[in-house]
């Protein structure tokens, strides 16, 4: 791990994988910015990271980049599983939803919604 001092580690392995010590800032989220091509100085600035922060960061990414990538990989699986599995759940949510039957009362409520929808449906065209 890189040494910031000797009391300090600055780059930590966290249950959320390598993070910079003192955030709750993971060094793949910093990933994330330097692949869409953000300069450094924004992202420290976004992240309000301090220059020594972002340059421990910036530097193990480099020292230990075939680590760092592979694991980087791995976090990118998880988050589209994770994403797929809300997604998959929530169509399921509302599916169950829309079958619901309409409570009483509301019948000229959803008459309205129904004439506006077919009123923009009419105009996209």
């Amino acid at each position: 791990m890189t040494q910031a001092s000797d009391r300090e580690t600055t780059i930590i392995r966290t249950e959320r994988g390598l993070t910079i010590a003192g955030t709750r800032l993971t060094l793949y989220d910093v990933i994330d910015f330097l692949k869409a091509q953000y300069p450094p100085k924004l992202i420290r600035d976004k992240f309000n990271l301090t220059e020594e922060q972002l340059s421990a960061a910036l530097g193990y990414i480099k020292a230990n980049s075939t680590q760092v990538e592979a694991e980087y990989q791995q976090v990118l699986q998880t988050r589209e599983e994770i994403r797929q599995y809300w997604e998959d759940r929530n169509r399921e949510h509302l599916t169950h939803i829309a079958t619901m039957p309409h409570k009483p009362g509301q019948e000229t409520l959803w008459a309205k919604l129904k004439e506006q929808k077919a009123k923009r449906a009419s105009k996209a065209l």
